[in-house]
C-alpha cells in the first residue's frame, strides 16, 4: 500500500529520512479494525519521530501520522483517537503508564490503511467534514482538554494564547471564542496576529508585549521564550495551562511569583476518547470550521513537512488520500 514513512531516524536533518513509497498492508488482530484513510493531519510529533525522539530505533521504518479520518469496511466514517492504551487500564488513558501514540509503537495514518483498536475508531458526527475531522485528534484535542478540562475558565473570562498560528493555538482561539471567552493572543508577526483575529481573537499583541490588564488563564505551548510573560500576565490566583515547549523546556521557574500570587501551573497532555467525542460534537453543533492552512495530496507530503519545519504554519496541515 502507499505510505509516507520515516525510513530511519535523523536527529540533525529529519527530512532526509522522509520516504514516500510502498509498505506492507496491515493485518488487524482480534479487537482491532482496519480504516481506509481519507484525510490525515501533520503534527510536530511527526517531526520528532523523524528525529528519532520518542521511538526506539528498532521500530523503523515507521509510517507517520497521529491524526486521521476514514472509513471502516462497512462504510462507517470514523475519526481516529491516537492514544493506544493498555487494554486492562481503566480511567483516563492519558495517564496510563503503558500508553503510546500512533507512530511510537504502531504504524501511523499517512497511508492507504491504518489499524487501531476498535474503540479508537469513533463514528463521525453529522455536520463534520472528514478533512476537518482529521485535524481534531491531536492538536485540537490537546486544546480542548487544556480549555475545558484543565483551565477552569468560565464564559466571559479572559484567556491569553501564547503564539498565534500553530495547530494548538488556532484551536484554542476558535474554541475559546465559540465558548464565550474573551480571547487574547500574542504573535511574532502582523501576519500571524491577523490570522488570530480572523479566527475570532478579540485582541492581539506582539510577543512579550505588556497587556492592558492581567488575564484569568494563559495557554502555553512555547516554553522558554514566553514563560516569564505568561506568569506576569496572570491575575493573582490565575491559571497557566502548559502542553508544550517548542522554544525550549527549561524556563526560569519564577517561584516567588508563583507562590506569592498563588498561581496555578497545570500540565496537560492530549485527551481521552470521551473528550475527543465531545470535541467532535461541539465543533459540529457550534459550526466551527477548524483552520486548515495547507491541504495537499498525501503524495506531496514532503511539502507539508518542509512548511512545518520552517515554521510556516497558519493552522493545520492536512494530507488527503483518494477514496
Amino acid at each position: 500500500m502507499f505510505a509516507v514513512y520515516a525510513a530511519a531516524p535523523n536527529p540533525d536533518s529529519p527530512l532526509d529520512g522522509l520516504t514516500v513509497g510502498e509498505r506492507p498492508d496491515p493485518v488487524a488482530p482480534d479487537g482491532w479494525v482496519t480504516v481506509d484513510v481519507t484525510a490525515a493531519s501533520l503534527n510536530m510529533h511527526d517531526i520528532a519521530t523523524l528525529r528519532g525522539i520518542g521511538i526506539k530505533p528498532d521500530r523503523f521504518p515507521m509510517i507517520l501520522g497521529c491524526d486521521g479520518a476514514g472509513r471502516l469496511a462497512d462504510g462507517t466514517e470514523v475519526v481516529l483517537h491516537s492514544i493506544i492504551g493498555d487494554p486492562d487500564w481503566r480511567g483516563d488513558e492519558t495517564i496510563d503508564p503503558k500508553r503510546t501514540l500512533l507512530t511510537e509503537l504502531h504504524q501511523g495514518t499517512f497511508a492507504d490503511k491504518v489499524i487501531v483498536p476498535a474503540r479508537n475508531a469513533i463514528p463521525r458526527p453529522e455536520g463534520l467534514p472528514l478533512n476537518h475531522a482529521a485535524v481534531l485528534g491531536t492538536a485540537w484535542l490537546t486544546a480542548y482538554r487544556m480549555l475545558f478540562t484543565k483551565s477552569g475558565l468560565r464564559p466571559g473570562q479572559t484567556m491569553l494564547v501564547q503564539g498565534a498560528s500553530g495547530g494548538v493555538s488556532t484551536a484554542l482561539v476558535q474554541l475559546g471564542r465559540a465558548a464565550g471567552m474573551r480571547v487574547w493572543v500574542t504573535g511574532r508577526s502582523e501576519q500571524k496576529r491577523a490570522l488570530a483575529e480572523k479566527l475570532g481573537a478579540h485582541a492581539t499583541f506582539a510577543s512579550g508585549e505588556r497587556l492592558p490588564e492581567r488575564v484569568d488563564a494563559v495557554f502555553e505551548t512555547v516554553g522558554e521564550a514566553t514563560w516569564s510573560h505568561s506568569l506576569k500576565s496572570l491575575k493573582p490566583g490565575g491559571t497557566l495551562v502548559v502542553s508544550g515547549s517548542t522554544s525550549g523546556p527549561n524556563p526560569s521557574a519564577e517561584l516567588q511569583r508563583v507562590f506569592f500570587l498563588q498561581l496555578q501551573v497545570i500540565g496537560s497532555t492530549m485527551g481521552t476518547r470521551e473528550e475527543l467525542a465531545d470535541l467532535m460534537k461541539f465543533v459540529a453543533t457550534a459550526g466551527i470550521n477548524p483552520e486548515i492552512g495547507l491541504e495537499l495530496p498525501m503524495e506531496q507530503a514532503a511539502e507539508g513537512f518542509r512548511a512545518m519545519l520552517a515554521g510556516d504554519t497558519a493552522g493545520k496541515i492536512v494530507f488527503t488520500r483518494s477514496a
